[in-house]
């Protein structure tokens, strides 16, 4: 079984993601800034990295919209419209099994949920190619997540709707408001092509593409890929990441991640060359393996359609 230690594949630019010094003060010129016309009960005053590393990503406040009441379909029914390599993330918790399709958290990015008793918030950042899950309670409450319109390197800025403090999607961690500092727990989560998960979890309870939000079934939206020939780039999309590339990888290599309190990075290149990887890092000893069968979520204009990624998984000796 696979580790429940914090594993995220991401581009090179997020997965080396690391909180900034912060400034003596927050300035407000700053805070006028990132707060733009919009009423943000949001303490600026209070914050774990530069403000100036904080860049407006286009959309307002939940411009991209996320999903708060989701409904589940059968996989006999989601086998009606995903292709076997559609990828999906699949969350496992209190005996129960949900995938959330990127065709769909593509378009929404955050879903607040419950799986087997445990509130949850599924992310996806399509710029960094992160997905990942968090256990939503914290500190006696149940927190609901919303997008904030904000990315720092290029990784989407998540805010909290109890206190409207901004969250790092990359790594969990409020960095602005009254909750700066705070780390949400992650839940082991992993995304793999439809066929895959399928046959790994044949009652899978499917997202359902009956979100709430009508409009976006009606125009064909789901499984279609905004941001076509994003991974032919050279570089991170719309100017949003300003940091140095670290290593020697390209800025938009994918890279398989593990957290063992300091970082551990592999390249996909590395993994799909040899499809399984024996190593050692602090004290652990582990596997890393990789399989074809998943598709790129941010390649052609169809999701399903998108280069061969393959999936990567991490075992613990």
């Amino acid at each position: 079984m696979a580790t429940a230690r914090a594993w995220v594949t991401a581009m090179v630019m997020a997965g080396l993601l690391a909180p900034g010094e912060a400034p003596a003060q927050s300035g407000a010129a700053e805070a006028r800034r990132l707060a733009g016309n919009e009423d943000w009960r949001t303490d600026f005053s209070r914050h774990s990295v530069p403000l100036s590393e904080i860049v407006s990503g286009g959309p307002k406040r939940d411009g991209i919209p996320p999903i708060d009441h989701p409904r589940f379909e059968a996989a006999a029914d989601a086998d009606r419209w995903l292709d076997d390599r559609h990828p999906v993330v699949v969350v496992r918790a209190g005996g129960e099994v949900r995938a959330y399709p990127l065709g769909i958290l593509i378009w929404h990015e955050i879903v607040n949920d419950e799986v087997g008793g445990v509130p949850v918030t599924v992310t996806y950042c399509p710029l960094c190619n992160t997905a990942l899950v968090f256990d939503r309670r914290l500190g006696g409450r149940v927190l609901d997540f919303g997008t904030s319109g904000r990315l720092r390197m290029s990784d989407l800025v998540m805010y909290d709707r109890q206190t409207e403090s901004w969250w790092q999607q990359a790594v969990g961690e409020a960095i602005v408001g009254e909750l700066t500092g705070e780390r949400l727990e992650a839940v082991p989560a992993n995304t793999h092509g439809w066929a895959t998960a399928r046959e790994l979890y044949p009652d899978v309870k499917v997202l359902s593409r009956d979100t709430g939000f009508p409009e976006y079934e009606a125009s064909g939206r789901y499984g279609q890929n905004p941001y076509a020939g994003y991974d032919s780039r050279s570089g991170p999309y719309g100017g949003f990441f300003s940091g140095k590339i670290p290593g020697d990888l390209p800025a938009m290599e994918r890279v398989a991640a593990l957290d063992f309190g300091d970082g551990w990075a592999i390249g996909f290149a590395a993994l799909t060359d040899r499809g399984a990887i024996n190593e050692s890092f602090t004290g652990v000893d582990f596997v890393v393996l990789w399989a074809a069968g998943a598709a790129s979520a941010v390649d052609a204009r169809s999701i399903s359609g998108g280069r061969d990624i393959g999936t990567s998984d991490p075992l613990e000796k």
